[in-house]
């Protein structure tokens, strides 16, 4: 019998190849078992529910007697509907008070509590946290008296000389949606503002110490080395804001329930409206359906953009 050279590996006999499935590897199935309760789980809670609002927003069905097949015909009331189109046109305008205002804030809080070493930087942090703490809907009825015409904000305008801005804020066709978008401004401005610090506070001060002794001035460094070392931070807040926006309900619902008019109606609202107002269930799950895909849709373009920048 030959003896086999050392170093080199004898080939394994086509019959014992013939016994390993072929695609799965050294492990076989072992990976996709220990996988398999967490799907059974996310499947259950999440694909599942989705699937059905699916297969209602195909219907006309009012949530109690029989329900009928029309196809696509809600979505194409979605795209056609001018109510519609103007509540998810002012979920965009909301992106801008809940993601795109909070991250500029954000930047410039991080920057100077993380880069000032300001004493007690853990109380700072809470604070700035707390409005995330705080449920929503007591938010929103805490600044519903704020903005009341008799409230503290017009009490301070009037008391400063700036009379004439005062307003029923939740009451003009005007300023009531940016009224709404700035108690967003308030809640996300904490989130972001934690997230960039934790990001801040892992750059090196060498690098700052460096850039000073280049000449470059407190503005430059903050472009130059806090803003690209935060991506990864930034992509996150960005996208955990973007979700809160359009997603939100709870706000709209007790400051304003969608007025005055139609001023302040967003995706959410109008999905509880046509279903529990209206009984309009399967428009009302056509709307969450188009309201899903732009979220998914938005979201995936500010994560690719940002493993881009990367």
């Amino acid at each position: 019998m030959t003896a086999q050279p050392r170093g080199i590996v004898a080939p394994v006999p086509r019959a014992a190849r013939k016994g390993r499935p072929r695609g799965l590897g050294r492990f076989g199935l072992t990976p996709y078992l220990f996988l398999a309760p967490a799907f059974v789980v996310y499947a259950a809670f999440l694909l599942y529910p989705l699937g059905r609002a699916v297969q209602i927003s195909l219907y006309d069905w009012d949530g109690l007697s029989l329900a009928t097949f029309v196809g696509l015909d809600n979505y194409v009331d979605v795209l056609t509907d001018e109510r519609l189109r103007e509540s998810f046109w002012h979920a965009l305008v909301l992106i801008f008070f809940f993601s795109v205002l909070p991250l500029c804030i954000g930047l410039v809080l991080a920057a100077l509590l993380v880069r000032a070493q300001v004493r007690g930087l853990p109380f700072f942090r809470t604070v700035v946290f707390l409005p995330q703490v705080i449920a929503m809907v007591v938010v929103a009825v805490a600044w519903r008296q704020i903005y009341a015409p008799d409230g503290p904000l017009n009490g301070v305008l009037d008391a400063v000389g700036l009379g004439s801005l005062t307003r029923a804020w939740l009451g003009d066709f005007t300023w009531t949606l940016p009224a709404v978008g700035f108690v967003g401004t308030w809640v996300s401005t904490g989130l972001v503002t934690v997230l960039l610090m934790a990001g801040m506070a892992r750059v090196p001060q060498d690098l700052y110490e460096a850039a000073t002794l280049d000449g470059a001035g407190a503005v430059r460094t903050f472009f130059a080395i806090s803003v690209p070392s935060v991506r990864a931070e930034i992509v996150v807040a960005l996208t955990l804001t973007i979700i809160a926006a359009l997603k939100t309900f709870d706000l709209v619902y007790v400051t304003t329930r969608g007025g005055p008019g139609t001023s302040t109606t967003v995706p959410s609202y109008e999905v509880y409206r046509r279903a529990f107002m209206e009984g309009r269930v399967g428009s009302a799950a056509a709307v969450a359906v188009v309201l899903t895909i732009l979220i998914f849709g938005i979201n995936l373009l500010v994560n690719r953009i940002g493993e881009r920048e990367r």
